[in-house]
């Protein structure tokens, strides 16, 4: 690594430690990853094309990044964020870059600053810690690796030891780009993963014209609730045929619910029409968690649950700029009710898979673990969003171990729309275990042996077979 980041970065200050969790990380760092969850856009992996400006490519896309500068007063039309009506924003990737620059002070500490660091120096080789004083020659460094073939979708793929990735689509997604890189020959293993949130939830914008649409794509009468059902196991298959292994679903809470034929079929009705009212708007989404745990049980989908985040908290800023724009909000979750009716049908059973993640850490200890350290269905996801972070998944592995075992959750995974990012977050997330193993050895908990062995587990070998890839 470059200066920006030392080679003992998040290591334990204590010597003895410190070598031990070097040591175990050494044995891991190079190893492939396994990034089974995450948002990166398949067009890039088929179109192979150069990235764009810096800007575009590192600044623009992403919330971790924005949210932070539009806190501190930076509108989001000077860092390039496109508005829903067209009004300008700013296009000058240099003016763009500068700003980020100029207010980089602000991610002191964060994740960001770490995932930033290390993008910036040991994929593109810049030397000099970002300032405003440096800005213009850290563009000039980068954009000047993105014009090299070496640094198209492809190569970096390859660069960064990418063993398989999975991207999400929407339901309704044709899959196209998933189609050109399987025709183009190209090696690399990118895979799909079924996300049905815009057919599955009332409070979708355009609700209803997406099971319209379901029903075009599929030839199943979307009006009747049987018909809905199987419109969903047609669009499952057709993700598992462009190498799906999982669904991934992120609702508002954890709700799930297990009615009657009759009476799910009354609601369904009720939702169809519009005539269905806040409640049961929400008792159909738990309804529809079951109903995805029942068809993993036929077609073998892991399936994802993302719940706990209050989408698009702003209206202005959703009316302004629409979704994903950092206005998502960790809300109080319950997962031992809400979970309920879903594991009194289906938790019993060992061939089903379904990973549970959340964004209230108070659920760690008192609920998430004690869940998934009994129902065989259950995994844990790791430390998500807000808590992808150092500190975050440290508390993670103190607030579950204990309960869970390291055997009920699944290794890593990126769930990011950032590419380049990727080798550092895994990077993270090594070093992060590897000290925390560490610990345990010292403390006499775990013998050095059992700790090199869930080193590589942690790092690989989890997360391929909780995803089956």
């Amino acid at each position: 690594m470059t200066a920006l980041v030392d080679r003992d970065v998040l290591f334990p200050a204590e010597p003895a430690m410190r070598g031990l969790a070097r040591a175990l990380y050494g044995a891991v760092a190079h190893m492939p990853i396994v990034s089974p969850h995450g948002h990166t856009d398949p067009r890039w992996y088929a179109l192979n094309e150069p990235f764009p400006d810096p800007a575009q490519l590192l600044i623009v896309p992403d919330h971790y990044i924005f949210r932070m500068l539009f806190s501190q007063g930076v509108p989001l039309e000077a860092l390039g964020v496109p508005r829903r009506d067209g009004a300008p924003v700013e296009t000058d990737g240099r003016a763009i870059w500068r700003l980020f620059a100029r207010h980089y002070r602000l991610f002191r500490g964060t994740p960001t600053r770490l995932w930033m660091d290390y993008v910036l120096g040991t994929l593109f080789g810049v030397a000099a810690p970002l300032s405003p004083e440096t800005a213009d020659a850290a563009y000039d460094t980068v954009a000047e690796r993105l014009a090299e073939p070496e640094f198209r979708p492809r190569a970096l793929f390859e660069r960064f030891n990418i063993e398989v990735i999975a991207t999400t689509e929407g339901a309704l997604d044709d899959l196209r780009w998933h189609r050109m890189i399987r025709e183009s020959g190209w090696t690399g293993r990118v895979v799909t993963a079924y996300r049905p949130d815009a057919v599955v939830d009332p409070d979708f914008e355009g609700f209803a014209g997406n099971l319209d649409r379901l029903g075009e794509l599929t030839g199943c009468d979307t009006g009747l609730w049987q018909g809905y059902l199987d419109a969903h196991r047609a669009r499952r298959a057709f993700f598992r045929s462009f190498g799906a292994t999982s669904s991934d679903h992120g609702h508002p809470t954890a709700a799930t619910e297990n009615l009657a034929g009759d009476e799910a079929a009354a609601l369904f009705d009720r939702v169809r029409t519009g005539r269905a009212d806040a409640g049961e708007r929400a008792r159909f989404r738990a309804q529809m968690l079951t109903e995805m745990a029942k068809m993993s049980l036929d077609d073998g989908l892991v399936l994802q649950i993302h719940p706990g985040s209050w989408r698009n908290h702003s209206p202005a800023m959703l009316a302004r700029f629409g979704r994903d724009k950092g206005f998502d909000i960790p809300t109080r979750t319950d997962y031992v009710a809400a979970l309920k009716p879903l594991l009194d049908a289906v938790g019993l059973e060992p061939t089903l898979g379904v990973i549970l993640f959340t964004l209230d850490e108070s659920s760690y200890a008192r609920e998430l673990a004690p869940l998934a350290g009994v129902y065989p269905a259950l995994k844990l996801g790791p430390a998500w969003w807000f808590h992808d972070s150092a500190e975050g998944m440290r508390r993670f592995r103190e607030m579950t171990t204990e309960t869970a075992g390291f055997y009920n959750t699944v290794g890593f995974n990126d769930d990011t729309r950032a590419f380049p990012s990727i080798p550092a977050r895994h990077d993270i997330a090594r070093r992060v275990d590897c000290a925390f193993l560490a610990r345990l050895v010292a403390e006499h908990r775990l013998r050095e042996d059992e700790a090199h062995e869930l080193a590589h587990e942690l790092a690989y070998t989890l997360a391929k077979e909780a995803y089956r890839l």
